[in-house]
């Protein structure tokens, strides 16, 4: 039995590769890349490396075998069909007959255009009749500490979210998660609505970076509109400005809030304060 993990030097990809090395022995995880190179460490930790990318349905062929259990990590081209992407994985797990494929979706509640791929390739999954999981990830912290940097020259945390909350946790969380599905058991046909337990707005995160910082930096609200030409004025392209900046209009309405406990039950423990992401962001 091999786990297999495809986008697995990506950002999540690499923290669940690495966690399951720690727990597994390392002949059984398979990290599925498109560029080798990336994934050098890995190798010499022992992880198998397998080549493959979601727009060349033939690199899959023959990497998966039926007794596997695969975490298919979704892509992140957003213009080149995700859904039909993540079918190339589905198709092929279903052909091998593994024993698990799942799945890093988003959270149920979330209406954004940004969840429209996510629903398509859940809707897909289901349909294969392949045995699943939907982690349904919630935001992550590093989505906001990954982009201090012009926080920090601005003095200022610009968001359309209004007083909306965000149930977020870390990337190592996550991958935290989909390590105990993977290497546990009694997971199959289960959907599990992730984020952190504890809840909180952008203008309680302006406040928590001044009190780290010392300095005063504000929360900004405006429009939809308005955020959406800030982002693409800061070199987004304009599709990704208007999906970033819907996802605030989600958080507006309470969408990004998860109450479900799942993710602290899966890892075992309670789920990190975004206060804590932003000090290790600080330090670096």
């Amino acid at each position: 039995m091999s786990i297999v993990v495809t986008g697995a030097t990506g950002h999540l990809g690499r923290h669940v590769v690495e966690q399951l090395l720690e727990k597994v022995p390392a002949d059984q995880v398979v990290a599925v890349v498109r560029s080798p190179e990336k994934a050098a460490d890995l190798a010499e930790r022992g992880a198998r490396i397998a080549v493959a990318d979601y727009n060349a349905p033939e690199t899959f062929e023959g990497l998966f075998s039926a007794d596997d259990k695969v975490l298919l990590i979704s892509g992140n081209e957003f213009d080149k069909g995700r859904v039909q992407q993540h079918r190339v994985v589905i198709d092929t797990a279903r052909a091998a007959g593994v024993a698990l494929l799942a799945y890093t979706s988003a959270p149920g509640p979330l209406k954004a255009s940004l969840a429209d791929d996510h629903r398509g390739t859940e809707e897909a999954l289901l349909a294969s009749g392949v045995p699943y999981v939907l982690l349904r990830n919630g935001w992550y912290h590093e989505n906001y500490t990954e982009q201090l940097a012009p926080v920090l020259e601005h003095g200022a945390v610009v968001h359309a979210a209004g007083e909306g909350r965000i149930s977020s946790a870390s990337r190592a969380e996550y991958a935290a998660a989909a390590v105990a599905v993977l290497t546990g058991e009694g997971h199959e046909n289960r959907t599990y609505e992730l984020g952190g337990d504890e809840a909180w707005s952008l203008a309680e995160y302006a406040a928590e970076l001044s009190r780290q910082t010392g300095r005063t930096i504000t929360s900004n609200p405006v429009t939809v509109e308005e955020l959406t030409g800030a982002l693409a004025g800061a070199g987004l392209p304009g599709p990704i400005a208007a999906i970033l900046a819907g996802v605030d209009a989600s958080i507006e309405k309470g969408e990004l809030v998860v109450t479900s406990g799942d993710l602290s039950r899966l890892i075992g423990r309670p789920t990190s304060p975004v206060s804590e992401a932003i000090t290790a962001a600080l330090e670096d």
